[in-house]
């Protein structure tokens, strides 16, 4: 009988520990970037995108990112004052909590955060994030869609028909609502709209400088909205800031 190939011995002695090696390497590389780099900065990202934050590093091919592993980040600059491998470095380290990274550059305090300040990528939002605006679907065709996937759309909830061959709304329908989190159902609805949602951003929340050991702590600016209601008409968009309808019961309450 022949000897098949998957029944093949490998040898623990030859297989290697990684995780402590991944962890050593990544320890040297950041103490490295502290002697090589004039300045470091934690970041936050807003609604992650691999592609996005891959288009950024790229941009800033003279400056080193480094995103996750924390823990190691912070074990490498030093927590403490006695453990801090430069002056002040242990108040960067304390910034290490979330979802944020380390940038190290030698551009100026101002030129990092006016760049990021002004970065902005749109996408479509995903199942989990919180809608931003209030989506709404009227009565009537919707001939920007394709009659062969109105079954599809009466999967994922919407309550339509085929009309003569045209896909037709029975009644007003909400997409989503601002303010709450957004289902699988609903992203891909969004996305078949072609609404864009969601904002890829980079805040600076802080910096620090080798030549004097200054750190900096910036306030986080929130992106600005502007428009809260989306109206999607027959072959077409319409997007609205309307009041919330608290403030306009109190302004209603108020004048009577």
């Amino acid at each position: 009988m022949p000897k098949s190939r998957r029944d093949k011995r490998v040898s623990l002695t030859v297989t290697k520990k990684k995780g402590k090696e991944a962890k050593e390497n990544l320890v040297e590389k950041v103490r490295e970037c502290v002697e090589t780099y004039d300045r470091a900065f934690v970041f936050n990202v807003n609604n992650m995108r691999n592609n996005k934050l891959k288009e950024v590093r790229s941009s800033w091919k003279h400056s080193r990112f480094f995103f996750g592993k924390n823990k190691i980040i912070a074990l490498a600059l030093g927590k403490t004052p006695a453990k801090e491998i430069g002056t002040n470095l242990h108040k960067l380290t304390g910034q290490l909590v979330q979802e944020v990274g380390v940038l190290f550059t030698n551009k100026s305090v101002e030129d990092v955060r006016d760049w990021f300040d002004k970065y902005v990528e749109h996408a479509f939002a995903r199942a989990g994030n919180v809608a931003t605006s209030t989506v709404k679907l009227a009565v009537g065709p919707l001939k920007q869609f394709s009659h062969a996937i109105e079954p599809h759309l009466r999967q994922l909830g919407l309550p339509v028909k085929l009309d003569k061959g045209v896909i037709t709304m029975l009644q007003a329908h909400n997409v989503c609502k601002e303010g709450q989190v957004i289902t699988p159902e609903q992203a891909k609805v969004l996305k078949l709209l072609n609404i864009v949602m969601t904002q890829f951003s980079i805040s600076i929340q802080c910096a620090w400088n080798k030549a004097d050991g200054a750190f900096e702590e910036f306030e986080v600016k929130q992106p600005e909205k502007a428009f809260n209601v989306i109206r999607v008409t027959e072959d077409d968009q319409e997007y609205d800031f309307v009041e919330k309808e608290e403030n306009v019961a109190v302004a209603v309450e108020a004048s009577s």
